[in-house]
């Protein structure tokens, strides 16, 4: 099966400092994959470089096999890539119904598309606080917007940076709950986040990346069995 998402050797950073040193990375249609690694080493700059939110210097991008490098973050998110961002970067002056509506879109006429109906059934919690406005919500009720507003998109692949960090133990089996009813229905979903032992039970396949480069990559059973590789890149 063709890559959904493919990373060729992405290279980038900031002013003089190099961040990325040739990023290589894939994801296949309906595949759950995570980006592994401690603060620092690149995490969401390659999701930036991804989306276009952050300049690459070298390589490539490719989305169902065309080359959206250097796209702007709205034509790669109209491509069919759904970003759930580190912070959630919800509108804090709109309300959740608003926040849900704002960028909704079916570009690929998907047969069960998202709507308002379906965000609210995935997360009840959103159709409770409806009205009440971005701002006004906790943490896990923000992130769970988050993740709503980018199906509203309706994206064949769905990005989260940091799915659950922040978060109460409970609200957190909420996402975790959400996602792996999400990777069932076939969501291809690339995700960063410090709990291993969720990303474990979601992921088919995991890249570690330390100091902006893959230095592992493997299924969660090949990680699992491998005690010495996330001692020394997760401290896990």
């Amino acid at each position: 099966m063709s890559a959904l998402l493919e990373m060729e050797g992405l290279v980038s950073g900031y002013g003089r400092s190099q961040v990325l040193y040739g990023i290589k990375l894939q994801i296949k249609a309906g595949q759950c994959v995570t980006l592994l690694g401690r603060n620092g080493m690149g995490k969401t700059t390659t999701i930036k470089s991804v989306m276009g939110i952050h300049p690459l210097w070298k390589g490539r991008v490719l989305f169902n096999g065309a080359q959206i490098q250097g796209l702007a973050s709205y034509r790669v998110a109209q491509r069919g890539i759904g970003l759930v961002p580190e912070g959630r970067q919800i509108f804090p002056n709109l309300s959740v119904r608003e926040n849900l509506i704002a960028t909704a879109a079916d570009r690929r006429n998907k047969e069960i598309p998202w709507t308002l109906e379906r965000v609210y059934q995935l997360f009840p919690r959103l159709s409770e606080r409806a009205t009440n406005f971005g701002d006004q919500l906790s943490g896990g009720e923000q992130q769970m917007l988050a993740i709503g507003r980018a199906l509203m998109t309706n994206p064949e692949l769905l990005i989260l940076d940091e799915a659950t960090e922040g978060l109460s133990p409970l609200v957190r089996r909420e996402i975790w709950t959400a996602l792996a009813a999400l990777r069932e229905e076939g969501m291809a979903i690339l995700v960063i986040d410090k709990n291993l032992a969720s990303l474990l039970a979601l992921a088919d396949h995991h890249y570690i990346v330390e100091k902006g480069q893959i230095v592992w990559d493997g299924s969660s059973d090949a990680l699992r069995a491998a005690p010495e590789i996330r001692q020394k890149y997760l401290g896990a």
